[in-house]
């Protein structure tokens, strides 16, 4: 014996959400304003600006002859991962924290300073950038700055190598470089509107009303016969019984026979 179930799907009717989404829509750009409204708040006074400084340094060896130029060259944009490497370790950074200590009063550490360091350079260039980001415009650039400076001094001794030049020091940048503000405000909106499309569409989906005869027919198979108003007026439309039932009663009251004494 075999037992076979239905499973009871529910179908979304496009029509009736777009027009669900038509009488939500004062609610749709509320959330969307909130949504922007919270995103801008929490940029602007919970979190704290942080600037960015950079120094650019070129690292090369003096050559002789034009094939030993190219060789070097070659040779020294393949090294520049291992200036990366070198430049975040404590044999750069230690005399780094040290040197700030001393003349600008830092409280980091090394772990702090390589938390904010970022190093990048172009593709087949011997240049490379050092970025420190600090919420102090000033203090990033001065740390940049002594970065280059003693990665300058350290690499010549360990690699060997003739010629470090800084090609360009770091500047302070009033500019912050985070938090992104138009970015945020982009996601809060978004944000807003994704949470008051989705009540609108939970209010429709929960929604068991019976939109149409069409359900009465197909569904339960019920005959239709037709539909009634809704009175807004508790009084409207009951006149007519009334008069109806005070001419009744005068009627009865004019065909009840007399009685007559004895």
């Amino acid at each position: 014996m075999y037992i076979l179930q239905q499973k009871k799907e529910e179908i979304i009717d496009l029509f009736a959400l777009l027009d669900q989404l038509k009488k939500n829509v004062k609610s749709i750009i509320i959330w969307a304003l909130i949504g922007l409204s919270v995103s801008l708040g929490i940029s602007f006074f919970f979190l704290t600006p942080r600037y960015s400084g950079t120094v650019d340094i070129l690292v090369n060896q003096k050559d002789a002859t034009a094939q030993q130029q190219y060789a070097n060259q070659q040779g020294d944009i393949n090294a520049i991962n291992t200036y990366k490497d070198v430049i975040q370790k404590s044999v750069i950074l230690d005399p780094v924290v040290k040197e700030l200590k001393e003349k600008n009063n830092y409280m980091g550490t090394i772990s702090d300073l390589q938390s904010v360091l970022t190093i990048d350079n172009q593709t087949n260039s011997q240049v490379f950038s050092v970025t420190v980001t600090d919420p102090n415009a000033y203090l990033a650039a001065d740390i940049a700055n002594t970065i280059g400076k003693v990665f300058a001094k350290k690499i010549k001794q360990m690699m060997k190598v003739d010629n470090v030049t800084i090609v360009t020091k770091a500047k302070a940048n009033l500019n912050p470089v985070s938090p992104n503000k138009k970015l945020n405000a982009l996601i809060g909106l978004i944000a807003g509107l994704v949470i008051g499309l989705s009540i609108a569409v939970v209010k429709y989906l929960r929604d068991t009303t019976v939109k149409g005869p069409d359900y009465l027919i197909d569904e339960l198979g019920l005959t239709y016969l037709g539909f009634v108003y809704n009175i807004k007026d508790e009084n409207e439309g009951l006149q007519v019984v009334k008069i109806l039932n005070s001419k009744a009663k005068n009627q009865d009251q004019t065909e009840q026979p007399r009685r007559r004494r004895v």
